[in-house]
């Protein structure tokens, strides 16, 4: 997205090449834009380094380097390294939750969300003003409230996420109908998530953006959300419009490449290339086409992917042991040994060639040893030969989101399995420990009623606001931000290990602990 106005131009997150492994492509297609021009700003905005929002390739070919990088305040300094790196030298570090005027009355503020798992260490949401209008670029933030931005005007245009950017429940060796159901399940949280954002800040007009992504490779066609699977994750902006209208929303627009939008204090028009609903109507055939285009593309980068030289178990032991003796949360919290199946390319008839276990109460990475794990990922050695010939510290934002692995899992989803493998080096492991060790000793001592049911007010997760976030059903909590569930008589979390609940029934006279059950 770009911004223009009288006082200078932002360009926001532009992203057009193929993310995570040549898995996910923009849709509707970008790539045919006029990028010279639109790369010709005063201003460039990254929300954060997912690789479908910071594409190095395309900001060093086309982004003008006189352009001043608007840096949200992160716990790291990777953002500003990478752009560094790619030619780029004005920057603007701009302090969090606090208005910063450029030149011309052209007024920003940024949010820099910096729990481990928000983004690949952060994610951000940029606010613009200029002559009283103002823009709320929210991306795919999930920050706990949006009053930080009303309390500085009314705002008028609100762009945020509304589909799917995970790999669960597609990637889980589970029966069919179960992916469905939990996928339908998730589709809706994410669009229950959408109305809740859009009702607190009550802007003019709602524009859905940062998704969905498509999938143009053959093997993972079937994540397109073309197929009437009421379980996908992915719908696209036309479904939210559709599903907008059941809620009551009138105030929603859909851009398409190439599509303007003036908005003022009192409106806006908007311009598209070819008619919205036609366009969405022909979305099959413009997939196809996109796939035989692409196609080139997805083919090299998988012949960029090899590297045999590579000993998977040495490089992973050099690589991973010495971050798991440093770690003391991430590892306790995973708690067990995690399995990597390493199978062969598709002509090998995709066996396993070889078993991987990173150990974390042991601090060792090893052959696996036909013991019991709780987590399984199952993907082609290939991958994890690149992850490591090019150093990648963030699994999880490469392999992970390419949905290009199988995975297994007994018991409950584990956020700690997922946040060590995205802090695969020193730096971002002792931030994410520091982080963990921060929260777990700060005890959240302010409590509210819900229902039959006194909670502590802070989400055990994230510290979503429970008097705004959380629905009780019976002795049940959930937490709508992300739908974490807990059970009350206990405090224990349904939905990950830890995260236990302070609650006590709002009859009884003295509160339990988090995690022990009221007699």
């Amino acid at each position: 997205m770009r911004i223009d106005t009288a006082a200078g131009s932002i360009l926001c997150d532009p992203w057009v090449n193929p993310a995570y492994f040549a898995s996910w492509f923009p849709f509707p297609d970008n790539s045919q834009l006029d990028w010279e021009a639109l790369g010709d700003v005063d201003y460039l905005y990254v929300s954060h380094l997912h690789r479908d929002h910071f594409d190095a390739a395309h900001l060093k070919r086309y982004v003008s380097k006189d352009a001043t990088v608007l840096l949200p305040e992160f716990p790291t300094s990777e953002m500003e390294d990478e752009l560094r790196e790619l030619g780029f030298t004005k920057f603007l570090r701009a302090p969090n939750e606090q208005v910063v005027e450029l030149d011309g009355g052209l007024k920003i503020m940024i949010q820099a969300l910096t729990s481990p798992t928000d983004g690949p260490i952060g994610d951000s949401s940029l606010w613009v003003e200029y002559d009283g209008v103002r823009l709320l670029n929210q991306n795919d933030a999930r920050p706990t409230d949006l009053s930080v931005f009303a309390e500085l005007g009314h705002v008028h245009a609100h762009m945020l996420q509304f589909s799917g950017a995970i790999w669960y429940p597609m990637v889980y060796e589970l029966p069919q109908a179960a992916k469905t159901a939990f996928g339908k399940q998730k589709r809706e949280r994410q669009f229950d998530r959408t109305w809740r954002y859009i009702d607190d800040l009550k802007a003019d007009h709602v524009f859905p953006i940062a998704g969905p992504p498509c999938f143009l490779d053959d093997a993972l066609w079937q994540f397109n959300d073309i197929h009437g699977d009421e379980g996908n994750i992915f719908p696209d902006q036309s479904v939210f419009l559709s599903e907008y209208a059941k809620v009551g929303g009138t105030n929603g627009i859909v851009l398409l490449p190439g599509s303007v939008s003036e908005v003022t204090t009192s409106g806006a028009s908007t311009t598209h290339p070819v008619p919205v609903e036609e366009f969405f109507a022909d979305k099959i055939a413009h997939l196809e086409e996109m796939r035989e285009r692409k196609r080139p593309v997805i083919e090299a980068e998988k012949a960029s992917w090899r590297h045999p030289e590579v000993d998977v178990l040495g490089e992973m032991k050099r690589r991973i042991e010495p971050l798991l003796d440093e770690s003391i949360y991430l590892a306790k919290g995973v708690g067990g040994p995690v399995r990597f199946d390493l199978v062969g390319t598709d002509d090998s008839g995709g066996e396993t060639i070889e078993s991987i276990v990173v150990d974390f109460p042991g601090k060792e990475v090893r052959p696996y040893a036909d013991e019991k794990v709780r987590y399984r990922f199952r993907t082609e050695r290939a991958l994890i030969e690149h992850l490591l010939h090019i150093g990648e510290v963030d699994w999880v934002n490469s392999l992970f989101l390419s949905c290009r692995f199988s995975a297994a899992r007994i018991g409950q989803y584990n956020e700690f399995v997922y946040a060590f493998f995205k802090c695969l080096s020193t730096e971002r492991l002792q931030y994410a420990e520091g982080w963990y060790d921060e929260h777990e000793r700060t005890s959240d001592a302010e409590d509210i009623t819900l229902g039959d049911w006194v909670v502590q007010r802070r989400c055990p997760h994230l510290k979503a606001d429970l008097t705004r976030f959380g629905i009780v059903d019976g002795d049940q909590l959930t937490c709508q931000l992300h739908g974490w569930k807990f059970d009350l008589p206990s405090g224990r979390c349904l939905t990950s290990v830890g995260h236990k609940v302070r609650a006590h029934r709002a009859d009884a006279n003295t509160p339990a602990p988090a995690g022990e059950a009221v007699g």
